[in-house]
């Protein structure tokens, strides 16, 4: 069993920073694919970035490319999500989670952590 953990949310006006970070316990990530996801009120939980565990390859949606990272370390079994230059259209519950392919689909993720609020004020 795998428990994912997500932290790091709040409150910030728009141009500011967070970083959000997901702690695995059980399983380790090794040899999957750690994705974050967002989903708004009243849309669909879309993909933000997702990062390979073993190589390190990133992608990243193209809302956010050029100003989320997405990271992860190893010793601390945590991939973190590094948020800059943070619009009101990033106000979402933000997801992390592990799957086993490389993929954006919410689909092929098969655990997932309770999510964080981020909320980005005008």
């Amino acid at each position: 069993q795998v428990q994912l953990v997500e932290s790091g949310g709040g409150l910030v006006q728009a141009g500011g920073s967070l970083r959000l970070s997901c702690a695995a316990s059980g399983r380790t990530f090794s040899r999957y694919v750690i994705g974050w996801f967002r989903q708004a009120p009243g849309k669909e939980r879309e993909f933000v970035a997702r990062i390979r565990w073993n190589s390190g390859t990133t992608f990243y949606a193209d809302s956010v490319k050029g100003r989320f990272t997405i990271s992860r370390d190893n010793a601390k079994n945590t991939v973190y999500l590094q948020m800059n230059s943070l619009k009101q259209e990033d106000t979402a519950v933000y997801y992390c989670a592990q799957g086993t392919y490389y993929s954006g689909s919410p689909n092929d993720y098969d655990y997932w952590g309770q999510g964080t609020q981020v909320t980005v004020s005008t």
